[in-house]
């Protein structure tokens, strides 16, 4: 099955989750990932605003605030295909932009350095248990993190998003450690290395 198959297959897995599920699945993850190591000794928190059927991140980022962490939000430069990280302290710093997704507004945020994000919650829609993913095919993701070399990537998932193994190319970034309602895995271990990639 190829890179767009296996996107749609779990897309309409999601669609089937209810609301409630959605949100105590949510709950769950949230709550593992405020008792990660990495996520504790860490400062400063790259993820973005989710958007169902995503994860639900704007609870963990409320809780993450009140734990006196510092959060950092991703925007999309279309033209160049980049993406920097803005760290807000109110949603308000954010607007709606394409596709129903919030960003930081620049003028509100301050740009933060990716030597500054202790850690960086990765999104996507298919996982496999080494860490690669698929994303939404606009390969953001990717490209910041050949950049990035100094603290750990997490992903948030819920267990339908996650197949044995996921088809991979050069340029592909797998994260650290998978985060599911049911599940902790360490992508490293199961990738048999120390760093990433």
């Amino acid at each position: 099955m190829d890179k767009a198959m296996m996107r749609k297959e779990v897309q309409t897995r999601l669609a089937t989750i209810s609301a409630e599920n959605y949100r105590s699945q949510s709950f769950v993850i949230a709550n593992k990932v405020l008792q990660e190591p990495y996520i504790i000794e860490g400062n400063m928190i790259g993820l973005t605003i989710s958007n169902q059927p995503e994860v639900d991140t704007v609870h963990l980022i409320e809780a993450l605030w009140q734990l006196g962490k510092r959060v950092a939000v991703p925007k999309c430069h279309a033209k160049t295909k980049q993406m920097s990280f803005y760290e807000i302290e109110s949603f308000a710093q954010l607007e709606m932009v394409y596709m129903q997704l919030r960003e930081p507004i620049p003028e509100l945020c301050e740009l933060v350095d990716a030597a500054d994000l202790d850690v960086i919650i990765v999104p996507g829609v298919v996982f496999d248990s080494s860490g690669y993913r698929i994303g939404y095919g606009g390969g953001y993701y990717d490209r910041y993190l050949c950049n990035y070399e100094r603290g750990k990537l997490l992903s948030l998932l819920f267990d339908e998003q996650l197949y044995e193994r996921v088809p991979t190319e050069a340029h592909d970034y797998p994260v650290d450690i998978i985060i599911t309602p049911t599940k902790r895995i360490d992508c490293v271990k199961e990738r048999g290395v120390n760093q990433h990639g």
